[in-house]
């Protein structure tokens, strides 16, 4: 029994024992700072990672976060300098560099959260509302946000915090104002698209033009030149033919007669009537083109008549024979030859 309780009592005194060390155990992670407080009242900061001692149920730890946080700020509405009201929505990171100090002025993680939203408001309103709709959206987006930055680290100092960036998400109009602002816009791009348009067809005109000019220019230039060339040509050509006249005038007649044949029995409307004798036709009638080889040759004469007895006197002299065909008429000739009708 004795025995037994002793056991007992060991065992009890163990348990006690392991409670106590383990209560004054604990660990300071590498995202962590420690603020080991006794009755409330800060002993000493811990910012090394580690397995320290504290003094059980007289010490408490209070961790505080290392690494940066966000913050997400209200959407509030701006007045620019172009008197604009403008939706701003935004957020800011920071990160605690003094746990001293941010417990003795803040105490929570919930409260800096609180006081940085005013800081930063606050900030907003004042930085934007000396720059214009254009500064803010485009033009000097990144120099602002620097501009709050900076203010609002002038002020979050005294808690111990750092903020490490602030960023406007979105900016935009209040939407009884973005469809008249959007009129605007739209009249303005259309009133430059109209200007673009007019200036690109006025200096279209004006190179069509010039390029008009040129093209007369070069036109006329070529047409010179074609005219001296064709003038050369032709005197050439009158040189050539003079010299082949000179040597062969027979077969420069009858070349010059082929040409003209050419041309003139090109098939079409045209009708040539013209006689088989005519001096055209000359080279169809003869080869060698001897003029009317071809043609009706002429009649011989017929020799004269005996001559007659005188009249007797007193004596009536026959009637005179009918007129008949001249003697030099020669003989009966045929019908006379048809004229060709030569199609062109």
């Amino acid at each position: 029994m004795n025995n037994s309780a002793i056991r007992m009592g060991g065992l009890i005194v163990a348990g006690l024992l392991a409670l106590l060390l383990f209560a004054s155990l604990f660990t300071v992670y590498q995202t962590q700072y420690a603020i080991v407080l006794r009755f409330g009242a800060v002993q000493k900061v811990i910012s090394q990672p580690g397995l320290y001692f504290k003094a059980p149920l007289i010490e408490t730890v209070l961790n505080v976060d290392k690494r940066v946080l966000d913050l997400d700020l209200p959407v509030q509405t701006i007045l620019s300098t172009d008197r604009q009201n403008l939706e701003v929505d935004a957020f800011a990171r920071y990160k605690i560099t003094d746990p001293l100090r941010f417990f003795q002025a803040v105490n929570n993680v919930q409260n800096a959260g609180a006081r940085l939203t005013s800081f930063t408001n606050s900030a907003l309103r004042n930085v934007l509302a000396n720059a214009t709709t254009t500064d803010i959206i485009r033009t000097r987006r990144g120099e602002l946000m620097n501009e709050i930055q900076d203010s609002v680290n002038r002020q979050a100092r005294g808690l111990g915090i750092e903020v490490v960036d602030v960023r406007l998400t979105r900016v935009d109009l209040p939407p009884q104002n973005s469809e008249a602002v959007y009129n605007r816009m739209r009249t303005e791009r259309q009133r430059e698209a109209a200007d673009l348009r007019a200036n690109g067809q006025r200096e279209a005109q004006t190179i069509r033009a010039r390029a008009d000019r040129e093209s007369t220019v070069i036109v006329a230039e070529a047409t010179q030149r074609s005219e001296e060339l064709r003038g050369q040509g032709d005197a050439e050509r009158n040189r050539i033919l003079a010299e082949a006249f000179q040597r062969d005038p027979d077969f420069f007649s009858f070349y010059r007669s082929m040409q003209a044949y050419e041309t003139g029995f090109r098939p079409g409307d045209t009708r040539l009537v013209l006689s088989p004798n005519s001096d055209f036709l000359r080279y169809f009638n003869d080869p060698m083109g001897r003029g009317n080889a071809g043609g009706t040759r002429p009649a011989t004469p017929p020799p004269p008549a005996p001559p007659r007895p005188g009249p007797q006197a007193g004596a009536v002299p026959p009637p005179a024979p009918p007129a008949g065909p001249s003697a030099s008429a020669g003989p009966e000739a045929g019908p006379p030859a048809a004229r060709p009708v030569v199609p062109q």
